[in-house]
């Protein structure tokens, strides 16, 4: 009878595996997969530093000099708070388009909400050929801040618009609403609420996933179709009401396009449509204070950060999940 005998997992050849090779080949893989991870992240991160972070660092410095375009960044002239003390002390166009942007984000985000959440109400059930209204409602919001849309939107508000030619239709006398300083944002406010197509999908998402049952426990408690909405669909839509109020209210300090092509770039008539946006793109690119508007945009980041706070700090009292924990 041959006896065997072990293998020695000191010798090489032995046909075992030493730890210490196995810790390595394990390392050399992670440190190619570490590599591989990097080299698909490389487009984010170079457009990361070189579109975002870069530029940002860029315009923080510019905002404490009295940087104009057209001099030199070596020559530029370091000049502290001058740019911040200018803005909230001495410059009333500023103040101006705080109120505009404000009186736009305050009238036009929640009626825009509402606009949404009614049709999605409307639209959330089996009727034939809903899927085609749906997609209709939600074409505007396709188009987004587009230049064309605005154009259209300007000529059929004009004096000889379409509007008017309606509002002809049962006599009445129609007006220059454009033109209108007393109806210019008006009309603005109007163009972003008919936009309430992306909102809407996100609401319809929302109620499906409402649980039916509520719905009958409600209606044999005897509760109608509004006690319903005050009491179930509300309260198990306050998550998605709380994320398209804050995306729509930073989208409604941001409008930049539609003030632009109306007052062709001059936030009139009378200063009466100077969104923020606009008059930091004026300060900047026509009256080339590029130290000064980058002053104003990060005090407009800053702000926009600050109602963000606000909301999310307000949020815990009226944004209920269905898991019962607060937001």
């Amino acid at each position: 009878m041959a006896l065997t005998t072990a293998p020695d997992p000191t010798r090489r050849g032995s046909g075992s595996v030493r730890p210490d090779a196995k810790r390595r080949g394990t390392g050399r893989i992670r440190h190619g997969e570490g590599l591989a991870g990097y080299v698909f992240l490389s487009p984010w991160l170079i457009g990361l530093m070189g579109i975002t972070a870069i530029p940002m660092l860029l315009s923080l410095y510019l905002s404490f000099t009295n940087y104009d375009i057209l001099t030199p960044l070596s020559e530029v002239e370091w000049v502290g708070l001058a740019n911040y003390e200018r803005m909230f002390t001495s410059d009333p166009s500023w103040w101006h388009s705080v109120r505009v942007t404000l009186s736009f984000a305050l009238i036009a985000v929640p009626l825009k909400l509402a606009a949404a959440l009614g049709v999605a109400l409307l639209l959330n059930r089996a009727w034939r050929g809903v899927g085609l209204f749906r997609g209709l409602f939600y074409l505007p919001s396709l188009l987004g801040g587009s230049v064309a849309l605005a154009i259209v939107w300007v000529n059929m508000f004009n004096r000889d618009g379409a509007f008017n030619s309606f509002l002809a239709l049962f006599g009445i006398e129609g007006k220059p609403w454009v033109n209108d300083p007393d109806w210019a944002l008006e009309t603005l406010m109007v163009l972003a609420i008919w936009q309430f197509g992306a909102p809407m999908v996100i609401f319809l998402a929302g109620l499906k996933q409402v649980p039916t049952e509520l719905y009958e426990a409600a209606s044999v408690d005897g509760a109608g179709r509004f006690r319903q909405f005050v009491n179930v669909t509300l309260p198990m839509l306050s998550p998605v009401i709380f994320f398209n109020l804050v995306l729509e209210t930073i989208n409604g300090f941001q409008g930049f396009t539609a003030a632009f092509v109306l007052s062709n770039g001059t936030g009139g008539p009378v200063d009466s449509t100077l969104m923020y946006t606009l008059n930091l793109y004026i300060t900047g690119f026509t009256d080339l204070e590029m130290g000064y508007a980058s002053a104003m945009a990060w005090v407009f980041l800053l702000a926009i950060a600050l109602i963000t706070v606000v909301f999310f700090s307000t949020g815990r009292f009226w944004v209920h999940y269905s898991d019962g924990e607060d937001s």
